[in-house]
């Protein structure tokens, strides 16, 4: 029996290490290249320790914890210890200059920050002066001499060890309340200073249980996940990270993006979460390397992608292929698509799903055609992100798929997608006239794109609500229509 109600990531978290212990949850690459394997029992007792240091460290329910670094495996550490004991994660992205991160944790007020790396350390230390509630920062990495104000993840979990009321990780985590806010993600805007949304716990729960019952069955057994959006970011955070531990699945972090091909070929992941961009680049490298291609394997290949668009309407719509298009097609994956995953290091990759932007029909059909099921999704940071996801069983490319669970999306007059459901944010962080003008009077979130819906419930993204050109005769134009 669960021994914690599932009411924030921290209790499901527990749940689940209770649930697979030694198994594997987490594979990176260490300081000597080798790929290195955490069971969840590890992670546990590391997120319990940090838990332990942050609660003698003086950090109470409610505190905003900042957390500066790129994706690594004490990224989740640290965010499991700081959610668990009650406090706000505050996510800054790696790539942010010392202003950009200052601004983040002034806004949020948030009293403590983890830093990966030295170069984030130098960042926070430059604008430090500028931060007097800022009380510490603590470095995942070591340090070859010690720095005033500067702790290193080594010290903090030695010092949470040390500690003699361990109940206390329990009797924080315990309490927490489903609707208490477990994070504040600072989304930048065109104009203006960024905006700090607010999710809940609520939030992110929901809508973990929401992409699981799209199709419960699509990803059950054992899988492996490759962790490579950042972390900061709302997709990775729900879809590669709490998803994955929901579901009690395996993640590999990728070294960096420049390492993405060698990551892959090393891990042969069997799910993805990415943006359209890694989709576009793999596709358009494979149609350069053909373009060069001896006439014979020109002509292979053009055969096999005409077969591949044949497949489309059975792997769109899960139909089994029979006769002579299911020799002909077989035979192609034997000689072409098969060696391509291989090559690729997705032959194993059982789905993959793409969102943070546009995924082009051409690009989604490349790898629906081959065999991949590559399923287009739609959110904002302000939904946690996931609001509409294809099926596995019902793919429609171009779209981003139906409504998600409990989701209510309606079209305005002006055709702008707003939506209602549970994974829609508190709020912004002490912004109350962004946050009226978010919401429609009926407490529908404005999401500022343009879209239609099917007969199917399947949404098309059509334009943004700030692109769009007012006519001569008053007529409402997007320019994605032109």
């Amino acid at each position: 029996m669960a021994q914690f109600q599932e009411t924030s990531m921290g209790a499901i978290f527990q749940n689940r290490v209770q649930q697979y212990g030694d198994k594997t949850l987490v594979i990176y690459k260490n300081k000597l290249g080798k790929w290195e394997e955490i069971s969840w029992n590890k992670l546990n007792e590391m997120v319990r320790d940090l838990g332990m240091f942050l609660i003698k460290r003086g950090v109470q329910p409610g505190d905003k914890v900042a957390l500066f670094s790129p994706n690594r495996y004490e990224w989740w550490m640290a965010d499991l210890a700081i959610i668990s004991v009650g406090a706000v994660n505050v996510p800054i992205y790696a790539t942010n200059s010392p202003e950009e991160s200052r601004y983040i944790i002034d806004n949020s007020d948030a009293k403590k920050c983890f830093v990966g790396a030295k170069e984030h350390m130098e960042k926070i230390l430059k604008v430090k002066e500028k931060l007097p509630n800022l009380e510490e920062i603590i470095i995942f990495d070591n340090l070859d001499k010690s720095i005033a104000g500067v702790i290193t993840l080594a010290e903090a979990l030695k010092e949470g060890k040390t500690t003699t009321n361990k109940d206390d990780f329990e009797k924080r985590l315990k309490p927490i309340n489903i609707e208490d806010v477990a994070t504040i993600i600072y989304t930048s805007g065109t104009t203006g200073n960024p905006k700090g949304v607010m999710l809940t716990h609520k939030n992110f729960v929901s809508n973990v249980n929401q992409l699981n019952a799209v199709d419960p069955e699509f990803l059950s057994g054992d899988h492996t996940f490759l962790s490579f959006l950042p972390l900061a970011h709302s997709l990775e955070r729900t879809v590669g990270y709490y998803a994955a531990i929901f579901l009690g699945h395996k993640v590999a972090f990728a070294e960096s993006t420049d390492k993405l091909l060698e990551n892959f070929q090393d891990i042969r992941p069997t799910f993805l979460v990415s943006v359209p961009r890694i989709y576009e680049k793999v596709h358009a490298g494979i149609t350069a390397k053909v373009a060069v291609a001896s006439p014979i394997k020109k002509a292979l290949f053009n055969w096999a992608m005409g077969l591949a668009r044949e497949n489309l309407p059975y792997i769109c719509n899960d139909k089994e292929r029979t006769g002579w298009f299911a020799f002909k097609y077989n035979l192609a994956d034997k000689i072409i698509f098969s060696k391509l995953k291989v090559a690729l290091g997705m032959d194993k990759l059982h789905g993959a799903m793409s969102g943070g932007g546009p995924l082009s029909v051409s690009d989604a059909e490349f790898f629906l055609g081959m065999g991949i099921r590559v399923l287009e999704g739609f959110g904002l940071t302000e939904t946690t992100p996931v609001t509409n996801g294809n099926k596995p069983k019902k793919i429609k490319p171009g779209t981003v798929g139906p409504a998600l669970k409990d989701t209510l999306i309606k079209i305005g007059e002006d055709g702008e997608i707003l939506i209602k459901g549970p994974q829609v944010m508190k709020g912004y962080y002490k912004n109350e006239a962004a946050t009226k003008e978010a919401f429609t009077p009926d407490g529908f979130f404005r999401t500022g794109d343009i879209g239609e819906i099917d007969n199917d419930g399947y949404m098309k993204i059509t334009g943004r609500i700030k692109d769009i050109i007012v006519t001569s005769g008053g007529k409402n134009v997007s320019p994605q229509n032109i």
